[in-house]
């Protein structure tokens, strides 16, 4: 019944996005987080590991609400505005992340309650958690094998808030450096075409139903012409992250307060 349900909801979930490209959606590669009081949303870009997963967790786990851990919709709204929305799929946690947050023992307590976890993740994963290890585990060559968390069970497992909109407020670029001390850092780093889930960075769905019609899998390109353009206006921070949780959840809050 598990598989049918999930081969269902993938179904539908193409269904809509196909809709959602053909009105003027984009997709975007990036976490975000919203604050609660008024709907203003940070969006976090990076490369693989740059940290886009753990800046959204930490802020979600002090006073804002998590919208999503990889990948946003957004379409340009009003004269100035980017609306955005989640991409629902499940979000993937390595577990060094799950352990600096204090998230291993309620990820072990409700498996040995009968719990489970989206079944992509490995099974070797489940067995780490029950034991309580948290060291890394690594595929061959550089993918790491990860906690994979529905959606529901952030508020339900983690205590960490859902949002289901927002509007983008100002932008991120984190960068992990266990050693240095967390802080705000200069950057140049901008939005770039590879931030937008389209040609060849979006490969995980692909629009084997053509319910799109042709439009590109991050979002016709005047779309995300517009959405970049309003972006580009908003404030940009760069921050540095480390293993020092506190000082890292200070730093963000301390950029995300300023916005």
């Amino acid at each position: 019944m598990l598989a049918l349900a999930l081969a269902a909801a993938r179904l539908a979930r193409e269904v809509i996005r196909g809709q959602l490209l053909r009105d003027g959606w984009a997709v975007l590669h990036s976490s975000a987080v919203v604050r609660p009081d008024d709907g203003a949303t940070l969006l976090t870009f990076g490369d693989k590991g740059a940290g886009k997963t753990t800046t959204a967790l930490l802020l979600a786990s002090s006073g804002w609400q998590l919208l999503a851990n990889d990948r946003v919709l957004v379409r340009p709204t009003g004269e100035r505005d980017v609306e955005v929305v989640p991409w629902p799929s499940a979000a993937a946690l390595g577990l060094g992340l799950v352990r600096a947050l204090g998230w291993d023992t309620p990820a072990r307590d409700h498996l040995r309650e009968g719990g489970t976890f989206h079944p992509t993740q490995h099974d070797t994963v489940t067995t780490a958690l029950l034991a309580g290890d948290c060291t890394p585990l690594w595929e061959s060559g550089s993918r790491e094998r990860k906690v994979q968390v529905f959606p529901d069970q952030f508020p339900d497992l983690f205590g960490v808030p859902l949002a289901t909109g927002g509007r983008a407020a100002g932008l991120l670029f984190p960068r992990g450096d266990a050693d240095t001390a967390p802080d705000v850092i200069d950057g140049t780093r901008t939005l770039r075409e590879a931030d937008f889930m389209s040609g060849a960075t979006e490969d995980r769905y692909p629009d084997v139903f053509e319910l799109a019609q042709g439009v590109d899998g991050g979002g016709r390109r005047s779309a995300r012409e517009e959405v970049a353009a309003r972006l580009s206006a908003l404030p940009h921070r760069a921050v540095r992250l480390s293993h020092d949780v506190p000082a890292s959840v200070a730093v963000l809050r301390k950029v995300a307060e300023a916005l």
